[in-house]
């Protein structure tokens, strides 16, 4: 269930896409949270200015959980501002991260989008459908995070 707490961690998690497309990067964004409400990582998507295909905001944050122990990780939630795709989910999981919320729904996100090269999964079918299942709740705030994602007034 999501509570209002959440949606205060998810509005980071948008925040942090607003940064990325500042920079010139995709608009996504992704926090991870413990347990106890201390925030352990921020990330944002930066596939343009490094030149990485794979340099999505949740990818970027699992890779830096190195030094975050496996319960903590089972324990904590990881806020993304947009559904996580495929390649994402599979990291989330990988890490053993034990819950994802979302704001805009990949439906969502791809009825937006010029690019309609996907892998038609959705992060929820594949985290819930996996042993052990991840929690995936969301979308939520969906209208703030597609704020994001629409062009400015000044592009």
């Amino acid at each position: 269930m999501i509570e209002d707490k959440d949606l205060n961690y998810l509005r980071e998690a948008i925040e942090a896409s607003l940064l990325a497309k500042n920079r010139g990067n995709a608009p996504f964004g992704a926090k991870l949270v413990s347990a106890t409400g201390e925030t352990l990582l921020v990330a944002e998507n930066t596939e343009v200015t490094t030149r990485d295909p794979t340099a999505h905001a949740e990818t970027n944050l699992v890779r830096r959980t190195y030094a975050i122990d496996r319960t903590t990780l089972k324990a904590a939630t990881l806020y993304a501002s947009g559904e996580p795709c495929p390649m994402c989910a599979g990291a989330i999981f990988n890490a053993g991260i034990g819950r994802l919320v979302f704001g805009l729904s990949q439906s969502r996100i791809l009825s937006l989008s010029a690019v309609k090269s996907r892998i038609p999964f959705s992060a929820a079918v594949l985290l819930t459908s996996a042993i052990p299942p991840v929690i995936v709740e969301g979308p939520a705030l969906e209208d703030e995070a597609e704020a994001v994602l629409l062009p400015s007034s000044q592009e």
